[in-house]
């Protein structure tokens, strides 16, 4: 019987410095008083140990400052996840950084609910929030 290979570092790395679209944002015009939720329910992208395909929801809320994410480069970039190979723990949390990078908000969540996969369901969460002045 074969043993099976182990996890490795270049796995637990995988995708998360690969290159990916920018994002764009667009002056906010409305600068207190509410959030944005985006939902893209069809978010994919690739196990790096296995090569199967995971498939799930990300959504992002954010409490906006001066920018907000146009959705059009938003998109481009979560399509961008289909071919790279990364955990999903690491897509939510990277999905969390770039999106925050790029609009600098008050706040940030980021939940990821994917399908399960072999009987095993995962919904992994990552929040961010402008350090205190």
């Amino acid at each position: 019987m074969a043993k099976k290979k182990a996890y490795t570092d270049q796995h637990a790395a995988a995708g998360i410095d690969a290159p990916l679209p920018a994002i764009e944002c667009w002056p906010n015009q409305y600068r207190t008083g509410y959030s944005i939720e985006i939902a893209t329910p069809e978010f994919t992208s690739v196990c790096p140990k296995t090569g199967l395909p995971d498939h799930g929801t990300v959504t992002i809320r954010y409490v906006p400052d001066r920018q907000c994410l146009e959705l059009k480069s938003l998109k481009l970039y979560l399509l961008a996840y289909r071919n790279l190979g990364i955990f999903q723990e690491n897509a939510v949390n990277r999905i969390l950084q770039d999106c925050a990078k790029a609009c600098q908000p008050y706040e940030m969540t980021v939940t990821g609910e994917f399908t399960p996969r072999g009987g095993v369901y995962s919904n992994i969460t990552a929040t961010w929030a402008r350090p205190q002045e």
